[in-house]
C-alpha cells in the first residue's frame, strides 16, 4: 500500500521568498582620471573643502554652523566643529544655527537669521540644495551634502562636496567625517562613533561598514552597537516632537566623548517617548492605492513629523508587483500644508531599472486634470501643469527617500492626478474567455435565483 504524504501545516508551508537586496556597499563605484576610487565624492571637491576648512580654523574669525535637524545632519555638524577647534580655533568663534519648525534653510527667516550671526565662514550641512542667491553676502559658504542635485543646484558664491553621485553614497555624516579625518589625528578617535551614528540614522544599523566605507571595529567594541543604535533613536526625537527641541540633541552630541552618557539625557528620552506614542497611534492607518498600483498613500494627522518613521515602516512590510513607492501624508504637521514622506519598498528595491521617487513624483505632477468650465471650455488652472505651481519644495530629498511641503489644495490635486482609491475599469474585450464565462449566466440555466424568489403564488 502506497503511503500518503504528511499533509503540509501552516507552519511548515512554504513562504514567499522575499526579494534579495544588494549589500548596500557593494553598489558598483565610479572611477576617477586617474583609475582610483571616486568616493565619498569626487577628489577636487573633496580637496576644496579641507582648504576652506583649514584656512577657515587659521582666520580665527567668526564661523556659523547650519546642519539639518537629524541624526545625520547633526553627527555631521559635530564633526566639524571637533575638527575645526583641534586645528585651533577657538569654540567660541563658533555659532551653530538650527531651523525652525517648517522652514527651509532658503527660507527668508532662516536667511535674516544667519545674516544676524554677521559670520566670516557659513558651513551648510546636510540640507540639500538648490540655485539662488548667496544664504550669507560676504560670508565664504562650503555646503556639505549628499541628496541628489547637480552642479548647478547650489546657492551663488558657494563652495560644495556632494556625494550624490558617487555612489555607494556616503551620507553627510560620513562625508563630513572623510573630508576632516587627515586634517589632524585626533579627528579619527574623537569622531568615528559620530560618524556610525550619523550614518546609521539614514542607512539603518544593518549596515555593512566594509570597503569603501571606513574600518570601524574599534569604536564598535569601544562604545558597542546597541548603545550606538540608541544614541540614533534619542538625538532623531526632538526634531520630531511638537515642540521642536533640536538644540538638545545637538548640545549632547557636541558636549560629550562617551554617547553612553546620551542615553541617560531626560530631554532626549521624554522626546523618544512622545514620538513612540504617536508613532504607534498613527501608523495603523490603512493605505489607499493609486490607479496604477505603484503608490500606497497613507494619510495621517499629527503634530509631530512621524510621517518618515511610518513611511520607512511600511516599507518593508507592503509587497506587491506593481507597488514603487510607499508615502505618508501628515496634514496636521503645518497649518494649510502636507507635509509628505516617500520611501521605495522593500518589494522594489531591486527593480531594473531602479525607481527614482523624484522623477515619479515629477511625472505625476506633470499631468493635467480633465475639468472643464461650465461652458464645456477647460479651465486656465487646469491647463497649467501641477508640477509648475508646486514650487521647490516638492519631491526633494533623494532618489530612494523623497518627499515634500506643499499646500493642500495641491496635495488633493496631486492626488487626483494619481487615481488614488479609483479602480482600474476593465474593458469587457480585455477579460480572458475563461473568466467571461465564470461570470455571464448561462440563458438556458433553469436553477437560478429568480425560480426561487420569482415565482407566481398559487
Amino acid at each position: 500500500m502506497k503511503r500518503k504524504d504528511a499533509p503540509t501545516s501552516p507552519a511548515t508551508a512554504t513562504k514567499k521568498a522575499r526579494p534579495e537586496v544588494p549589500e548596500y556597499h557593494l553598489t558598483p563605484s565610479l572611477r576617477e582620471v586617474d583609475g582610483s576610487i571616486q568616493w565619498p565624492a569626487p577628489k577636487a571637491q573633496i580637496d576644496k573643502a579641507r582648504a576652506i576648512i583649514t584656512e577657515c580654523a587659521q582666520s580665527r574669525r567668526k564661523v556659523l554652523i547650519a546642519p539639518d535637524k537629524d541624526a545625520d545632519g547633526l553627527s555631521a555638524g559635530a564633526i566639524l566643529r571637533h575638527t575645526l577647534i583641534l586645528l585651533g580655533l577657538p569654540s567660541e568663534l563658533i555659532d551653530v544655527h538650527l531651523l525652525t519648525k517648517g522652514t527651509t534653510i532658503h527660507s527668508d527667516d532662516e536667511k535674516t537669521k544667519m545674516v544676524a550671526s554677521n559670520p566670516a565662514y557659513i558651513f551648510v550641512i546636510d540640507h540639500g540644495s538648490r540655485s539662488g542667491p548667496p544664504l550669507v553676502e560676504n560670508a565664504k559658504t562650503l555646503i556639505i551634502d549628499h541628496h541628489h542635485a547637480t552642479d548647478k543646484d547650489f546657492p551663488d558664491a558657494s563652495a560644495h562636496v556632494s556625494a550624490c553621485f558617487s555612489p555607494p553614497v556616503a551620507t553627510s555624516a560620513l562625508l563630513t567625517y572623510e573630508i576632516c579625518r587627515p586634517l589632524h589625528p585626533e579627528v579619527q578617535p574623537r569622531c568615528d562613533w559620530l560618524c556610525i551614528v550619523g550614518t546609521h540614522g539614514d542607512l539603518g544599523n544593518t549596515l555593512k561598514w566594509s570597503p569603501p566605507f571606513p574600518e570601524m571595529r574599534d569604536p564598535f567594541k569601544k562604545h558597542t552597537k546597541k548603545v550606538l543604535n540608541d544614541v540614533v533613536s534619542l538625538v532623531n526625537a526632538p526634531r520630531r516632537t511638537a515642540t521642536y527641541d533640536v538644540i538638545s540633541a545637538w548640545e549632547a552630541l557636541c558636549e560629550t566623548s562617551e554617547p553612553s552618557s546620551i542615553l541617560k539625557n531626560g530631554r532626549l528620552l521624554a522626546a523618544r517617548a512622545e514620538v513612540n506614542d504617536e508613532v504607534e497611534r498613527c501608523t495603523h492607518t490603512a493605505p489607499r492605492f493609486s490607479q496604477d498600483g505603484k503608490v500606497a498613500v497613507f494619510r495621517i494627522r499629527s503634530e509631530a513629523q512621524v510621517h518618515p518613521v511610518i513611511a520607512t515602516r511600511w516599507a518593508g512590510h507592503l509587497n506587491s508587483k506593481a507597488l514603487e513607492i510607499v508615502m505618508v501624508a501628515n496634514e496636521g504637521y503645518l497649518k494649510d500644508r502636507v507635509n509628505f514622506s516617500c520611501r521605495i519598498p522593500r518589494c522594489a528595491r531591486s527593480r531594473d531599472p531602479p525607481v527614482s521617487i523624484i522623477d515619479e513624483l515629477k511625472r505625476y505632477a506633470s499631468l493635467t486634470e480633465s475639468s472643464s468650465n461650465v461652458d464645456g471650455t477647460e479651465s486656465d488652472h487646469a491647463k497649467v501643469p501641477l508640477l509648475q505651481r508646486l514650487g521647490n519644495d516638492f519631491a526633494r530629498g533623494h532618489v530612494q527617500a523623497s518627499g515634500g511641503i506643499v499646500k493642500v489644495e495641491e496635495f488633493e490635486e496631486l492626488m487626483r492626478l494619481m487615481k488614488v482609491g479609483e479602480k482600474v475599469v476593465k474593458d469587457k474585450d480585455s477579460i480572458s474567455p475563461a473568466k467571461k464565462k465564470k461570470t455571464e449566466i448561462d440563458p438556458s440555466q433553469k436553477n437560478n435565483l429568480l425560480g426561487y424568489f420569482g415565482k407566481p403564488k398559487g
